[in-house]
């Protein structure tokens, strides 16, 4: 059975995967092409190659694994109709989120982006209008594994924590969760508000000026979800009301230099980088081996899509 790889994993690890039975293709990621190796491939583990190959010249392809979380860039249309497994990297990222949104919303309270700039000025000025995250509440609009990781270390801070999923079913580290009908609840009554739900026909632009609106005044909002998710002018037109606003993905990647965004002095910008950790590849590696030991096992692949409703 035969694997395409492209990204190298080197040679130790690509040998612990050809033990498990399989031989491996490897084509770089960023000029992969199809050709008659390539097509041959049984699997595609990769994250995106596809402005340069076509799977549909693949007719072999059973199974898909993808070492992102989000799958937005896969082509849907192409694979629908085909009986092809589809694994995401659900979980990898995780942990570096999580300690991303900890370490923000303690920036926002605590100033710290002001005593930076002072520290550069030399300049030497208490400031008085720190706050305690202790007693807050923190909102997660969804209740998967980022918004796990990022609830299990806010547990330390004693603050309350409520999150919003499909059901409303209860989740660990979450005292409250709603049903996705009613997260309104949360914008209300929430002094943070952190969006981690993937980008789907139904989530689509779903923050927007109505959320806005009924949200704390002196509140903190929070993306690390998918930038199409949240209506950018929208909350552009209610950004005084907040306290503090941190956005890792936006509508459009790069943040283009003329957007608003960069102006405010409470609003935190960063590249898509939340997800950044040295412990990142060895995590992608294992579940990669982990689920091609289990596919030519015939046993269930963790992290399984499901490609119509686009998680």
């Amino acid at each position: 059975m035969k694997v395409l790889f492209t990204k190298d994993y080197g040679k130790e690890k690509f040998d612990k995967i050809k033990s498990l039975g399989y031989e491996i293709i490897y084509y770089d990621e960023n000029i992969v092409t199809n050709n008659e190796d390539v097509d041959n491939a049984d699997i595609l583990v990769t994250y995106n190659p596809f402005q340069t190959l076509d799977i549909t010249k693949m007719n072999n392809l059973k199974y898909i694994q993808i070492i992102t979380m989000g799958i937005d860039h896969i082509p849907i249309d192409k694979i629908l109709n085909r009986d092809i497994l589809i694994s995401n990297n659900k979980g990898c990222y995780s942990i570096p989120i999580g300690e991303w949104i900890v370490m923000y919303i303690l920036e926002i309270y605590k100033n710290s982006r002001k005593f930076h700039e002072q520290q550069i000025n030399k300049t030497w000025k208490q400031n008085f209008s720190i706050t305690e995250l202790r007693g807050k509440r923190v909102g997660f609009i969804g209740t998967g594994t980022l918004a796990t990781e990022a609830a299990k270390r806010l547990q330390g801070f004693d603050v309350e924590i409520w999150g919003v999923n499909t059901t409303g079913h209860d989740k660990e580290y979450f005292g409250k969760c709603f049903e996705s009908d009613k997260m309104d609840e949360v914008f209300k009554n929430c002094d943070v508000v952190i969006v981690t739900i993937p980008a789907t026909k139904k989530t689509l632009g779903i923050i927007n000026k109505d959320k806005f609106k009924i949200m704390k005044d002196g509140s903190v909002f929070i993306n690390v979800g998918r930038g199409n998710i949240v209506n950018e002018k929208d909350l552009i037109k209610y950004i005084n009301k907040f306290r503090g606003v941190a956005l890792d993905v936006f509508e459009n990647e790069p943040l283009d230099k003329n957007s608003k965004l960069w102006e405010f002095d409470n609003v935190i910008i960063t590249p898509h980088n939340s997800w950044v950790s040295d412990k990142n590849e060895e995590r992608t590696f294992n579940m990669i081996y982990n689920n091609l030991k289990n596919y030519i096992e015939n046993k269930p692949l963790k992290n399984m899509i499901d490609i119509s409703k686009g998680y």
